[in-house]
């Protein structure tokens, strides 16, 4: 049995992936409201199981988050370059400075990491395996020629700074410390909180939004860093009701590689689904 989540008078549009997951998805929501939300849940989760030993099913909110900077627990403000009209809130996930708002896809998982036999870092790297395997998906979609082509895009996870990357010049399952690789941006940003044993927060993953927001912040704490989004290495319908028309024209050119932004949503849900019943196990994490 799931629990309806109603945040600002608004209840969330559930959805049941499998008997252990299921999906609420929250549009134009306001930080605070959300945060106080899911923090609630996931202490509701666990007295649920430290008090009759039951495990509630995992869940997964794919959040439309109104324009927000959060700080994470052990952000500084000199990373906040300079000060907007959007807010600035502190809250209790990991990692440094970023921005969410509209046209970012944001993704939490509250998941009882103990029922799933995962470690954090065994979280950490479905996360950023999942992202992978989504965007490399719609790149290779989109680079028809990609297994002769000398300039193909790709992304990757790195060792040292967590979070997804796009290179250039490194396939999907090449090393990304070859000479002719360069590292174009980041375009997936991740942060999670763990409370005794269930986890919450989670991925942010730049599909067609404003990218200026960032340059108000050193993102996730690092000076300089270039911020990408999707929209700017793959066609993207410009609503909701093109991509579903798009995706229902069986006539459609077939050079069309166009996706719209819930087409990506779609496929990230479908792979964290696929991780979280374990059919689809880590890959070797590199050293970068």
């Amino acid at each position: 049995m799931t629990t309806s989540i109603a945040i600002n008078g608004t209840v969330a549009n559930n959805t049941v992936i499998s008997e252990t997951l299921i999906s609420r998805s929250l549009s134009a929501a306001e930080y605070n409201s959300t945060h106080e939300a899911m923090l609630a849940r996931t202490l509701q989760r666990i007295a649920v199981k430290k008090e009759q030993g039951l495990r509630s099913p995992d869940e997964l909110w794919i959040v439309d988050h109104n324009d927000v900077y959060t700080l994470g627990q052990a952000s500084k403000k000199e990373h906040i370059l300079q000060h907007t009209t959007t807010p600035i809130i502190q809250t209790d996930r990991g990692g440094q400075v970023t921005w969410h708002g509209h046209g970012q896809l944001v993704i939490y998982w509250l998941f009882d990491l103990h029922s799933l036999d995962w470690s954090v870092r065994h979280l950490v790297s479905h996360a950023e395996q999942a992202i992978e395997d989504v965007l490399n998906d719609c790149l290779k979609a989109t680079q028809p020629n990609a297994a002769v082509s000398t300039n193909t895009i790709s992304a990757h996870a790195r060792r040292d700074a967590p979070g997804v990357y796009l290179y250039s010049n490194a396939g999907p399952d090449t090393d990304t410390d070859k000479d002719n690789t360069i590292m174009l941006g980041k375009i997936a940003s991740l942060g999670f909180k763990i409370k005794h044993g269930f986890s919450y927060h989670g991925i942010a993953l730049n599909i067609n939004c404003d990218l200026a927001a960032f340059n108000a912040i050193n993102p996730c704490g690092y000076a300089g860093m270039q911020m990408l989004r999707i929209a700017d290495f793959i066609s993207m319908t410009d609503s909701i009701d093109d991509a579903v028309a798009n995706g229902a024209n069986k006539n459609s050119n077939e050079s069309d590689k166009s996706l719209s932004y819930e087409q990506v949503t779609q496929k990230l849900i479908d792979n964290i689904a696929q991780r979280h019943a374990g059919l689809i196990e880590l890959r070797a994490i590199g050293t970068k």
